[in-house]
């Protein structure tokens, strides 16, 4: 379904979706996550703080927090890449669910929205 987008409106939202990217790969390289071989794979380090039994129990908590920090920055940046790449192909602001537009009030406060608050409302 081929709608237009205004291209300033297009070019701006490129422009806080590549800006939100690298946010979000800086995040992923900070101390509680290690890249490991490719460029979306990443993996929450187990910290060591020592053998002592309330370290061990440190431990676990930290990796836990470390753990969900890893996969709520792994699903936002795929998010944004699938926004990114929907630019690339024209088809960016469209609702997955429904194929209306997404309304530009939404895409400026959520520029990786796959969905419009009726779909949204909807299938919560």
């Amino acid at each position: 379904m081929a709608m237009k987008v205004d291209a300033a409106f297009l070019a701006e939202q490129k422009r806080l979706l590549e800006e939100r990217k690298s946010q979000l790969l800086r995040e992923l390289k900070m101390d509680g996550v290690q890249q490991l071989h490719g460029d979306n794979e990443y993996d929450a380090k187990f910290p060591d703080f020592g053998e002592k039994e309330d370290e061990n129990a440190a431990e676990v908590a930290a990796y836990e927090g470390n753990l969900s920090m890893e996969k709520n920055l792994e699903v936002s940046l795929f998010n944004v890449n699938k926004a990114l790449k929907k630019i690339e192909e024209g088809n960016y602001g469209i609702c997955e669910k429904c194929g209306t537009m997404i309304s530009p009030e939404r895409l400026r406060a959520f520029p990786s929205a796959t969905a419009c608050m009726d779909c949204k409302k909807k299938f919560m």
